[in-house]
């Protein structure tokens, strides 16, 4: 009987987190685990553990969280893992082509796009963001380029109407701990991969979201408003101003018709916020002060009276 395989891990939040446990649930012996080192978070900004540390932790696992990987000492302790694949998940590191060649088999990925669409850091978002009707999850042989290297297998998946950032990433991390198992169990069988190489038409990328992604333009649309504020929801949230005050709205529904100008305060009361778009408007149902509680439209109104014809967001002028 042939040896089992000796897995690594690099990856980082909750998604990564999820293949991990399912690596892990499946039977195969991770020996080394990469995480980000942790990093200051929350209103206290105290350094907290990232998802795949913890789990890391819980089960057991040799744990490594390097700064780069492009010192020497990082590459030769995980030379000294003696590592048959190493997996890949939002590891948030870019892995220098001599940390590529150290595992015998490569290095596979588990991306959350259908490649070559949406390259990069944030797939989720750009497809939310892009209106995509479909999204997936791509297992790809790790090469020195940008997501670019071979695809192993590939799993399609529908964006629902009201998916969030949150709820389309839940689904995508199952799918993704699936299918690396799926591809772990061939390459333990078989003892080789077999990939595919990427197609060139269709590839774009898919760049991290900035805080200029997170603040609402109320000229847009009320279609693209509402794609925004899901897709940044759990993070950032989506940016506007509210009586000259920072807001989040984290939850929300695009309206058809004609409301005025965009910015404008159609409706502030127990029926809820309807703000004006360039296209339609804006029914804001969850939304948040700076320092604050997320709160429904109606508790937030109950304790901040808004004035219909006020104006959102400092976009809403020009």
């Amino acid at each position: 009987m042939a040896a089992a395989l000796r897995v690594g891990f690099a990856g980082t939040p909750p998604f990564a987190a999820t293949a991990l446990a399912a690596i892990l649930d499946a039977g195969f012996p991770v020996v080394q685990v990469l995480t980000r080192p942790d990093r200051p978070r929350g209103r206290g900004l105290k350094r907290l553990p990232s998802a795949v540390k913890s789990l890391a932790l819980e089960r057991g696992l040799s744990l490594f969280q390097p700064p780069t990987l492009t010192d020497q000492a990082a590459l030769a302790k995980l030379a000294g893992a003696a590592l048959d694949v190493l997996v890949v998940a939002a590891y948030g590191l870019i892995l220098p082509q001599p940390v590529l060649d150290v595992p015998r088999h490569g290095c596979i990925n588990v991306h959350a796009s259908l490649l070559p669409r949406w390259r990069g850091a944030a797939p989720i978002q750009r497809a939310l963001l892009a209106g995509d009707a479909q999204t997936g999850i791509s297992i790809m042989l790790m090469d020195a380029g940008l997501d670019t290297g071979a695809i192993i297998s590939a799993r399609e998946v529908s964006i629902e109407p009201r998916d969030s950032a949150a709820t389309l990433t839940d689904r995508l991390a199952a799918m993704g701990g699936a299918a690396i198992v799926e591809t772990l169990n061939r390459l333990e069988r078989d003892g080789h991969i077999e990939a595919c190489q990427q197609r060139q038409d269709g590839a774009s990328y898919a760049r991290k979201i900035s805080r200029d992604d997170a603040a609402i333009d109320w000229r847009a649309a009320a279609l693209a408003i509402d794609r925004q504020v899901r897709a940044l929801n759990p993070f950032p949230g989506a940016l506007t101003s509210l009586a000259g005050k920072p807001i989040k709205i984290w939850a929300a529904e695009p309206a058809s018709g004609e409301f005025g100008i965009p910015g404008t305060v159609v409706r502030a009361d127990r029926d809820g916020l309807l703000i004006a778009c360039g296209e339609g408007a804006l029914a804001v149902l969850e939304l948040q002060r700076a320092g604050g509680r997320r709160l429904s439209a109606a508790d937030f109104l109950s304790g901040n009276p808004m004035e219909t014809g006020s104006r959102a967001g400092a976009t809403a002028i020009n």
